[in-house]
């Protein structure tokens, strides 16, 4: 026998059709007449499913078992193997094969060869061991969170930084090489940030006659020493060589900078933190005005280095981000438009020289879709949870979640959140209807799966 329902359950029912339209799922309904809940049960329609919801994960070829803090949602594992950096006609290459040539260019080794090894192919599934534990990362640290990283299981993950590979290419017994690839961070929705992103990792290791070749006999210095850990130093580092080091690294990079931005651009270092290397900078640029962070770098933790079998050499390593340098050098407003298959963006990259000058010219400006939603979280609420549902919902429609409002009710102490979701396709227009069927999708998400209830 039916029953009347009230409004709200009819705008839940309706939320949950749309959730289940843009997951795959069927849904199965029964009346409960003593309640005024709306029970139902939703089966997925498809084979690829949210990690929970399933034993094991297939990526790249390789199944892998699932377990409680499994967390890679579908969206980022359709992501995998583009390989974006090594696609002909697309900036992310443009810029690779840039810095390959200031590197193979300017350091050669004895035989006239370049110096530098190229690795750009590497998987990006890693261990926990290779991302965290071979860099020295503390075990409380931030980024090992759930709310920060992507988890196959509780062995492997999606790589955070193509540091995961240092150790093991060092233990191979390589001392100069670069690695490239995507690295993938769960982070906030708006126009320079993406979970999925591409990185360059650089290091070179030095003996001590490569490292003070310079001084002709270098019989009269000291390589290593029992000694203590400043700012300018680590315990095993004299400072000589702490300080030649510093000054090999830096030139490299500055000559770098000056490759990519020219001369006369505007430098500067600043004094940074990272678990893997000690000292550490930051590279900055002035660039339309601004300081803007282009890179990492720092004098290699002896310690990885033991690890690795190299401990009778010394060395440096940096890390930059390709996307963020791409969208300074070609004026590309929006880091979602390095996904783009539109022949429109693409076309604009298609040259020969990589040191084409280029700027990129919109093809598309649509009119965005704005919706709000606010509601009372659980006190275990992560952002980056939310973040992810947008994410894997809305996809890359999605160009921004701010929000907007923090609140905590004075009487009873729960926390709400409001946010402001902006819609806007990339390359046509956004029907309001099309963007409130994604938006309610989100929402009846939210509910379902991080127990948030709308206000």
């Amino acid at each position: 026998m039916g029953r009347n329902f009230s409004c709200e359950e009819k705008m839940m029912w309706k939320r949950i059709q749309c959730f289940a339209k843009l997951n795959g799922y069927h849904i199965y309904l029964w009346e409960r007449q003593s309640s005024l809940s709306l029970p139902i049960s939703l089966s997925r329609k498809y084979s690829v499913k949210t990690s929970c919801d399933v034993d094991t994960l297939t990526v790249l070829g390789n199944s892998y078992n699932t377990d409680k803090i499994t967390n890679v949602t579908p969206k980022i594992l359709e992501k995998m193997g583009k390989n974006l950096h090594c696609k002909h006609n697309h900036p992310l290459n443009l810029i690779t094969r840039r810095i390959e040539n200031y590197f193979n260019n300017n350091y050669r080794n004895n035989w006239r060869a370049p110096m530098f090894s190229k690795f750009d192919r590497i998987s990006p599934v890693v261990t926990l061991t290779q991302n965290f534990d071979s860099l020295l990362v503390p075990s409380d640290h931030p980024s090992r969170a759930l709310s920060e990283s992507y988890y196959l299981n509780s062995e492997y993950m999606l790589r955070a930084h193509t540091s995961a590979h240092q150790s093991d290419l060092i233990k191979q017994g390589l001392d100069a090489f670069l690695v490239l690839g995507d690295v993938y961070r769960r982070d906030t929705v708006d126009a320079s940030h993406y979970p999925v992103f591409h990185q360059m990792e650089g290091v070179r290791l030095f003996s001590k006659q490569e490292l003070f070749s310079h001084l002709g006999d270098t019989s009269r210095v000291t390589f290593f020493e029992n000694g203590s850990r400043d700012a300018t130093k680590q315990e095993r580092h004299t400072i000589e060589t702490s300080l030649c080091l510093e000054e090999n690294l830096k030139n490299t990079l500055r000559n770098l900078a000056n490759n990519l931005f020219g001369d006369d651009v505007e430098m500067q270092w600043v004094d940074a933190y990272f678990p893997f290397t000690h000292p550490s900078w930051e590279l900055e640029i002035k660039y339309q005005g601004e300081w803007l962070e282009v890179l990492g770098c720092g004098i290699v933790e002896q310690e990885i280095l033991s690890s690795a079998g190299a401990d009778s050499r010394v060395g440096w390593a940096f890390g930059l981000g390709l996307e963020r340098l791409a969208m300074r050098l070609y004026s590309i407003p929006d880091i979602r438009l390095f996904w783009s298959e539109d022949s429109r963006f693409l076309d604009q990259f298609n040259v020969v020289d990589p040191n084409t000058k280029i700027t990129y010219k919109p093809f598309s400006k649509q009119s965005p879709v704005i919706n709000d939603v606010s509601f009372w979280v659980p006190d275990d609420f992560s952002e980056n949870d939310f973040y992810d549902i947008v994410r894997n919902i809305g996809g890359d429609i999605v160009e921004n979640v701010e929000l907007f409002d923090d609140f905590v009710h004075p009487k009873t102490k729960r926390k709400s959140k409001a946010y402001r979701i902006t819609y806007r396709h990339m390359e046509r227009s956004l029907t309001k209807s099309e963007a409130n069927e994604i938006h309610s999708g989100i929402v009846a998400a939210g509910v379902q799966q991080l127990g948030i209830q709308e206000r």
